[in-house]
């Protein structure tokens, strides 16, 4: 007989881990329209929850912020048309430098939160076609310049 109430408890233990709204396809409406309301129940939350990655990436930024920032403040004499801080993009129109003739608009991509050479890349462009790859360098490296700056700054906080 104590076999058979061990067995009866680790079963109902066991299946006290899932609800029913862990079976139902959440893309299927002809499910939501079998179940009757107030049945289906939320799956709560688990201590195995803690070693999944759940994180929204609508609501995360894996963008680094010294290298958006550092972007904004070397790139600051081209209007921006659009940004997006959750994808890393800045899109400008052209812009002609300070004490420059060569009008010029970029399109910088922040890929990583590392603070990274390989997380940026940076494309510009002249009115007469793509500009020179030694000008490109040059902004990213006065971009990754900026950045730590503003990081070591940032820590002296």
């Amino acid at each position: 007989m104590l076999k058979y109430s061990l067995f009866a408890g680790v079963a109902f233990a066991l299946s006290a881990c899932g609800t029913f709204s862990d079976i139902r396809d959440p893309n299927n409406a002809a499910d939501e329209d079998a179940i009757p309301d107030g049945f289906i129940e939320e799956r709560e939350s688990t201590i195995w929850d803690l070693f999944q990655n759940n994180d929204d990436p609508n609501v995360t930024v894996e963008v680094n912020k010294y290298l958006w920032n550092a972007s904004l403040d070397v790139l600051n004499f081209l209007p921006i048309q659009g940004a997006d801080p959750f994808t890393g993009l800045i899109v400008t129109g052209f812009g002609t430098p300070p004490g420059g003739s060569r009008a010029y608009r970029a399109t910088i991509f922040i890929r990583d939160p590392a603070l990274d050479a390989r997380s940026i890349n940076v494309s510009l462009q002249t009115r007469s076609g793509p500009a020179d790859v030694d000008t490109v360098r040059a902004i990213e490296d006065a971009i990754m310049t900026r950045a730590r700056q503003l990081r070591i700054a940032d820590s002296r906080l």
